[in-house]
């Protein structure tokens, strides 16, 4: 299961932990999913979206 939204295709976003003795590891921010459901041609369709896209369709509707 990919960490993707369906709708803008945020993705997961690589970088560093940085402790107090500036020793670095690698780590990987994911995008915050939401399960959502969107009319599709007459069938409703369940999609994966961030929490930004998410608003979006709970506002338009």
């Amino acid at each position: 299961m990919a960490a993707r939204c369906d709708l803008c295709g945020k993705g997961p976003v690589f970088g560093n932990n940085v402790s107090h003795a500036n020793n670095r590891t690698r780590r990987k921010w994911k995008p915050n999913l939401h399960k959502a459901y969107i009319i599709v041609n007459g069938q409703k369709k369940a999609v994966k979206v961030c929490t930004k896209c998410y608003r979006k369709l709970r506002k338009s509707q």
